[in-house]
């Protein structure tokens, strides 16, 4: 019998979508099984390390960002499921809100292959052959940031002084924190990394930040009627783990590498990579609701 209702349900199945079920279930009698390496693409995924140097360490370098932006690519996934589902319950939100925290301190922790698992000398020769690329082009970074929440939040107390009355989302974006990692405020010259990155991504910025107008995580945790303590509590933990705690595990690992012998030594991007990277510079909270006067006079604090 259940047999049976298998097979009428799959019929019913590609019934209601117009297809004659006898079609799929020969091709399914004729379908090689799936393996593992096939399904996940492993020999797909093993083979994308292109090394530009003979130093051994840089094919590290290459899999720790790739890792890197595939866990990015997790937190995008779950974020989006918030930002556009139909209803948003509470029990949602912590169950989301408890992933994005296992993924954030996934990066954290991670930091330690960067800092731990290459030849310091070695990683400054070959990472000279990396110029202008830099980190700063992750666009998924950004993308998180527009996600979560309102662009103003985004704009650090010096770019709020050069904001226009009543900005657009365009002049936002031309005053957002990240812009001055490679732009000189004074002469308006950009760096060729800043120049690379908004040709190719500056204009999906702007119309997702359109698009979600409204919609974002924020919005979403200014919307709930007495949020318990557990939501809260996710809440603080991914504003602060994301903005505070992970920009700080990146500006010193930065600094092992670039400044550990006092050479101080310029970022592959050319950005102003101590100022750039400490929160204290970015001031970025998606909740800034949530935190008090005191908590927000000390962010980014070491």
């Amino acid at each position: 019998m259940e047999n049976k209702k298998l097979i009428s349900d799959i019929e019913e199945k590609y019934q209601k979508q117009g297809e004659n079920p006898e079609t799929y279930l020969k091709g399914l009698l004729h379908a090689k099984p799936l393996n593992y390496w096939d399904y996940v693409e492993v020999d797909t995924l093993l083979s994308l390390q292109k090394p530009r140097t003979n130093f051994k360490d840089e094919e590290i370098f290459i899999m720790y960002h790739q890792v890197t932006e595939l866990v990015l690519k997790l937190m995008v996934h779950e974020i989006k499921q918030i930002v556009f589902a139909d209803t948003v319950s509470e029990q949602m939100l912590i169950t989301k809100l408890n992933r994005l925290n296992r993924y954030t301190s996934m990066l954290i922790t991670s930091f330690d292959v960067m800092r731990e698992g290459m030849d310091y000398d070695d990683y400054n020769t070959f990472r000279a052959t990396l110029a202008p690329a830099s980190g700063f082009q992750s666009a998924q970074f950004r993308f998180i940031e527009i996600y979560c929440t309102r662009i103003e939040n985004l704009i650090n107390t010096e770019g709020k002084k050069r904001l226009p009355a009543n900005p657009s989302v365009e002049d936002y974006f031309e005053h957002i924190y990240w812009k001055d990692a490679g732009l000189n405020r004074s002469t308006g010259k950009k760096t060729l990394t800043l120049r690379q990155f908004e040709e190719k991504y500056l204009d999906s910025f702007i119309s997702l930040a359109k698009k979600v107008k409204g919609k974002t995580i924020e919005e979403i945790s200014l919307n709930i009627q007495n949020p318990s303590d557990e939501l809260l509590k996710a809440f603080r933990e991914f504003d602060y783990m994301y903005n505070v705690k992970y920009p700080l595990i990146h500006l010193n690992t930065a600094r092992h590498y670039l400044d550990k012998k006092g050479e101080n030594q310029q970022a592959t991007g050319g950005s102003e990579w101590k100022k750039y990277l400490h929160p204290k510079f970015q001031q970025r909270k998606f909740f800034p609701a949530l935190w008090s006067e005191t908590d927000i006079a000390s962010w980014g604090d070491e």
